[in-house]
């Protein structure tokens, strides 16, 4: 299945990660695993070449429970992850099958409160756990990533609804240089922001939004569970938006 910016229309060739999703017949054992190593390494090396090919492996007897983790091959790695509420809403709304059972026949319905909830485990998960560490944001990747999932999660807790990151580049909470910076990239163009600058707009603007999550979640009945991270975490359990800014 395709998720993603593929799925959702928003694809840059050889910029945009290709994501997908494998529903697999049992558990994906070490031996499986070491398999589908071997197969993505040839594609890395092959035809799959650039495109930044990712793939979640989901045993389908556990498709119910989000809190479990499968392991997903992704920037050359093979890690276990959670699939998120976010990345199950992306199928739900906008993800297709390339074979087998479409998204909306796996998964259930998606609401615009799933969608809020979602957005605010996120929040309060992985970008909590960055917020507290201000000195993370002087990556540049973390600091372009985290401007666009704030945007895309202000957008689903208003909304109850998915933002794609070219979208967000636009509602990013940034000055009208370092937005124009993100574009910029976004097209693929080796422009580069002052770092200390760019993490400080960054890093305020997650505490911000944490900040608001965590409010809204004491009102809010079903809390989620906690999720993801870029390679800077404290878990192997990303996914969902917290990915690559492309």
């Amino acid at each position: 299945m395709v998720d993603g910016s593929l799925a959702t229309g928003d694809y840059i060739p050889r910029i945009s990660d290709l994501d997908l999703v494998a529903l697999v017949d049992g558990p994906v054992d070490a031996d499986r695993q070491a398999a589908l190593v071997a197969i993505h390494r040839r594609l890395d090396n092959g035809i799959g070449a650039g495109f930044k090919l990712g793939c979640v492996y989901v045993d389908s007897t556990t498709i119910t429970r989000i809190e479990l983790r499968h392991p997903t091959r992704t920037h050359g790695q093979l890690v276990h992850r959670i699939l998120s509420g976010i990345t199950r809403a992306e199928l739900v709304r906008h993800g297709y099958q390339i074979f087998g059972r479409s998204p909306r026949d796996v998964f259930p319905e998606v609401s615009a409160d799933d969608i809020r909830a979602a957005a605010r485990a996120e929040l309060t998960g992985y970008w909590a756990w960055a917020a507290r560490r201000p000195w993370l944001w002087l990556d540049p990747t973390l600091a372009d990533l985290g401007l666009t999932s704030m945007a895309r999660s202000r957008h689903a807790l208003d909304n109850g609804e998915l933002l794609t990151k070219t979208q967000a580049i636009g509602q990013a909470h940034a000055p009208a240089w370092l937005i124009n910076h993100l574009a910029a990239r976004r097209r693929g163009e080796p422009v580069t922001s002052p770092r200390l600058r760019t993490a400080l707009i960054a890093w305020r603007d997650a505490r911000r939004t944490v900040a608001r999550a965590k409010r809204g979640r004491r009102d809010s009945p079903t809390p989620q569970p906690p999720h993801r991270a870029v390679r800077t975490q404290p878990a192997d359990d990303a996914a969902g938006w917290v990915r690559t800014p492309s």
